[in-house]
């Protein structure tokens, strides 16, 4: 028996690279799985069924139990027929993966409307809907008095929580999945939702398509295959799992790292309000030797890739 045995999923972005592998494995490990995606380019332009297709062909192929999904889920009647087809098929819906993604890469001062919303619309309301509906069914059945262990897994990104030149539009979308994830998990809670969200660190169209062909020596483990990915994504979806919620993940390889969100590392406090001129002067308290300039760590990708990108050493810079 597998640790999602039993279980019905649906994954988005399903076709191609880490929500490919999660199709597979989730099959594998028991759960029957709706496979959505688009099967449109990089860039979320064109559309072709083959993807998922042949991803529901592999799962059957296998001896597991599959369906696919063509339609947009960034579009409210995709995101409700997703759901919906889960239901339709098995009866149940246990897990969500949300992976759809594209790029639309560029600096903020050449950056098109259009880049931005595409961008937007695809991650961050795609999640949203897909989301929605779900979390929709799942309080339904809790509030008609059912036991409900629903699970949610998100897709964010270090060039959200971290940052990355060139990607605003994208990063942005990503840091508010992690964001949505946090806060979404607070308001299931009562009715046995779980919701988390993973960054992941692999080799795919898109992560290729931002810092080229990301290959490692021959003969090692391939930490950038995105197979490696799908094993948190289970667990998280597993009954396993049912304890941890509004948590970011980091996955790549064999590594699992835990992120947390902002907060508080200082603070300077009078009991009346401060003036401009006095907080000139207090500053200094606030840093107290840290960065006054934002430069993230580099991302795990960046250094088993040997990537730059990572913080320029210097007074007002972090390490190198």
């Amino acid at each position: 028996m597998g640790i999602l045995d039993g279980k019905v999923a649906v994954t988005t972005g399903g076709g191609r690279g880490i929500g490919r592998g999660e199709a597979l494995l989730f099959a594998q490990e028991g759960a029957r799985v709706v496979v959505n995606d688009l099967g449109g380019e990089w860039d979320g332009t064109g559309a072709d069924a083959r993807a998922a297709s042949q991803v529901v062909e592999e799962i059957k192929a296998a001896g597991g139990e599959a369906v696919p999904h063509f339609e947009d889920i960034s579009e409210d009647a995709g995101s409700a027929s997703l759901i919906a087809t889960a239901l339709e098929t098995w009866g149940r819906l246990d897990a969500v993966v949300n992976n759809a993604g594209i790029l639309r890469d560029r600096m903020v001062f050449n950056m098109p409307v259009e880049d931005w919303d595409a961008v937007m619309k695809v991650h961050l309301r795609g999640h949203f809907l897909v989301t929605r509906a779900a979390c929709g069914h799942w309080r339904e059945r809790s509030k008609a008095g059912e036991q409900v262990a629903g699970r949610i897994v998100n897709t964010s990104s270090t060039s959200g929580i971290l940052g990355n030149v060139g990607q605003s539009n994208y990063g942005a979308a990503k840091a508010g999945i992690a964001a949505f994830s946090c806060i979404v998990a607070m308001e299931m809670a009562r009715y046995g939702v779980t919701v988390n969200a993973i960054a992941p660190g692999a080799r795919t169209r898109l992560t290729e398509k931002t810092f080229g062909d990301l290959k490692l020596p021959e003969g090692e483990f391939d930490a950038l295959a995105p197979e490696n990915v799908a094993p948190l994504v289970a667990y998280l979806a597993s009954d396993a799992a049912a304890h941890i919620t509004g948590q970011v993940f980091y996955v790549q390889g064999g590594l699992v790292q835990l992120y947390q969100g902002w907060t508080p590392v200082a603070e300077v406090q009078k009991e009346e309000r401060w003036t401009p001129a006095e907080l000139a002067g207090r500053m200094d308290e606030l840093f107290a030797g840290r960065p006054t300039v934002y430069s993230p760590q580099r991302s795990p990708l960046r250094q088993v890739t040997g990537i730059g990108g990572g913080p320029e050493p210097g007074p007002t810079g972090g390490p190198a």
